[in-house]
């Protein structure tokens, strides 16, 4: 099978070097180029020292655009910016991680069009698509909770609180991502505002076409590096029967999200591309919950499974990867 071509840009952050992880390991993929303004002609295996003796590539400063796609691992705004900047050939395909297209009024740029990338809820425009909108983490995590109910109608408001670990912040260091700060400690930010609730209910209404799902959010910064844990409380008159019966049934073809009976915990996930998912009921209350891994399902895993999925490659090819358990 040919490779596919693949162009980076934005490679020295941390979904830049996951990604890098993922695709050097990809039977169907060869790295064309990864660009880094401040770290041209530098190894990657000087920024990202865990590749070394895995690759002898460096970082470009110039576009190579003899390649089938394009990852843009850009901060968000940025992503928007470099399009707007720079030329790039039609035939190839983007997969941008940031939030730059994501909700359907930005998904136009040019004569670009960015379908959001949720394979569970989008897998047959993902297919056949030039451009993608990865979706964000905590978005990932709350939307495969909360999908099951939308497709049934049953969601109105949801009350969610999710955590978090550093890496979802980037690599830049700010006052609450220093090790000093975060260890032996959680912190609510950006509480009922986050940026993620918007795509959220733009998909939760995509199948319930009522536009009543409502989800409050509070997000939290947790005391690890990476993985989300999300639990949503909600009303609901399904017996916990009725409910595993209908998320089995809504995710049996997901390569990915798997619904289990029993408890779940980070560790079930971290450095795997899957998303766990638990459901717990007391009376006509239901709680849902949901793991997985931000840099994996949560950003690049997904994006992968994105890129497999437009080239027409089995979706789980690369991502065979295994959980830290211990």
């Amino acid at each position: 099978m040919q490779k596919i071509k693949i162009g980076i840009i934005g490679g020295a952050g941390y979904t830049g070097g996951e990604l890098l992880r993922v695709l050097l390991r990809h039977p169907n993929a060869q790295i064309s180029f990864v660009h880094s303004t401040s770290n041209a002609g530098e190894l990657l295996s000087k920024v990202h020292t865990d590749l070394i003796g895995e690759t002898d590539l460096k970082f470009a400063s110039e576009l190579n655009q003899d390649i089938d796609v394009l990852f843009l691992c850009v901060g968000h705004g940025d992503a928007k910016k470099f399009l707007t900047s720079n030329e790039i050939k039609s035939n190839i395909k983007i997969i941008d991680l940031s939030q730059d297209f994501r909700l359907a009024q930005n998904a136009i740029i040019g004569e670009r069009n960015f379908v959001y990338g949720l394979p569970e809820l989008n897998k047959s425009s993902i297919s056949s698509a030039q451009n993608i909108a990865n979706p964000g983490c905590f978005a990932t995590a709350i939307q495969l909770s909360l999908l099951p109910l939308a497709a049934q109608g049953a969601l109105a408001e949801v009350f969610t609180t999710g955590i978090t670990g550093s890496t979802g912040a980037g690599q830049s260091l700010t006052a609450t991502n220093h090790f000093s700060w975060r260890a032996n400690n959680i912190q609510a930010y950006k509480t009922l505002q986050h940026q993620h609730i918007h795509e959220i209910e733009q998909s939760l209404n995509q199948l319930q076409v009522n536009n009543k799902a409502a989800v409050h959010f509070v997000p939290w910064r947790g005391d690890f590096t990476r993985g989300i844990f999300v639990s949503s409380v909600l009303s609901c008159n399904l017996s916990l029967e009725a409910l595993y019966e209908m998320y089995q049934n809504f995710y049996s073809n997901a390569a990915f999200t798997q619904v289990s009976k029993n408890n779940i915990d980070l560790k079930q996930v971290v450095n795997t591309n899957k998303c766990l998912i638990h459901i717990e009921q007391q009376g006509d209350k239901i709680a849902i919950h949901a793991v997985l891994d931000n840099l994996l399902k949560g950003a690049v895993g997904q994006a992968v499974q994105n890129m497999n999925l437009m080239f027409g490659q089995e979706e789980t090819t690369g991502l065979h990867l295994k959980a830290n358990y211990f």
